[in-house]
């Protein structure tokens, strides 16, 4: 079983099409949307959701007004401002870290575990897909992305699925290095943009830092052919493979509108170059 993250570094490079087309292309994969901060692959994949869960994660404090003797104790340990004068908590400003429950003289403080959004295993016409979305302003993606990779490793295992194809957030933050670490390979989509470039560097140093093998593909290469060959040295000169470049193509619009992946829409250039794409990902981790 190995495992593919496709990363960006930031949003809008269009990874998430690819991923889409990749899994309409790949053979006995499972599909994992780990952008639960923003997840859209449901939207060009559409999902039959066969299981639904909360996620939980993390704690928020709770203060009992009929344990607690107004003593202020808990106001004044709290850094993070979370407890008003009239000892209610903010459920937004507490970052639950216990100090309060821990210091409360009389026991007046609950600290229940949180619900901080749904995961679902679902069907898609590309094939199985774990998935979730995180509630407004909770956090704990990198947990949550952590627990889709092994809920997709275990429905792998059972069903004799060979590889798992992996939806990564943008950013090099806690759910990119959840969703990075220990994976088989780093496919990072950039764009031919100054932005693009930048994004593209720092997350190829994270997949370095955490000795992740990785390739480079450049998506609408042709809107800036000068960046485009700057980013092809960049990725020689780092070690990094590049494995091809996609053109601009006004069908991935269309497809998205259609609900579906580039190359179940269109045979055109873009599907063309995406097909190229994913033989050389084959190639390079021996799938």
């Amino acid at each position: 079983m190995k495992e593919l993250t496709i990363i960006s570094g930031k949003g809008g490079t269009g990874k998430t099409s690819i991923v889409a087309s990749f899994a309409a292309i790949a053979k006995n994969k499972i599909l994992v949307d780990a952008d639960v901060d923003a997840a859209d692959l449901h939207l060009v994949l559409p999902p039959e959701i066969k299981k639904e869960e909360d996620f939980k994660g993390g704690h928020i404090a709770f203060i009992n007004p009929d344990i607690c003797t107004n003593c202020g104790d808990c106001i004044e340990r709290c850094q993070f401002n979370a407890i008003s004068d009239d000892f209610v908590v903010d459920q937004i400003a507490c970052e639950g870290c216990g100090v309060c429950v821990h210091f409360c003289p009389v026991g007046a403080i609950d600290f229940p575990q949180r619900t901080c959004g749904k995961w679902f295993i679902s069907d898609t016409k590309s094939g199985p897909m774990v998935h979730a979305k995180l509630g407004i302003a909770e956090e704990n993606s990198g947990l949550l992305v952590s627990m889709l990779r092994r809920e997709a490793k275990e429905i792998a295992g059972q069903n004799g699925l060979e590889i798992i194809i992996i939806d990564g957030p943008p950013g090099i933050g806690c759910p990119v290095i959840a969703s990075v670490t220990g994976t088989s390979a780093v496919l990072i989509i950039t764009e031919p943009t100054l932005s693009g470039m930048h994004d593209m560097q720092r997350v190829g140093e994270l997949a370095a830092f955490l000795n992740v093998p990785s390739m480079i593909c450049i998506n609408k290469y042709d809107i800036n052919p000068e960046i485009s060959e700057q980013i092809k040295k960049y990725a020689d000169e780092n070690k990094i493979k590049y494995i091809g470049s996609v053109p601009y193509d006004s069908d991935v619009t269309a497809a998205m509108v259609a609900q579906t992946s580039l190359v179940d829409f269109s045979e055109g250039k873009g599907s063309q170059a995406i097909r190229k794409v994913w033989k050389e990902v084959e190639s390079f981790m021996d799938i």
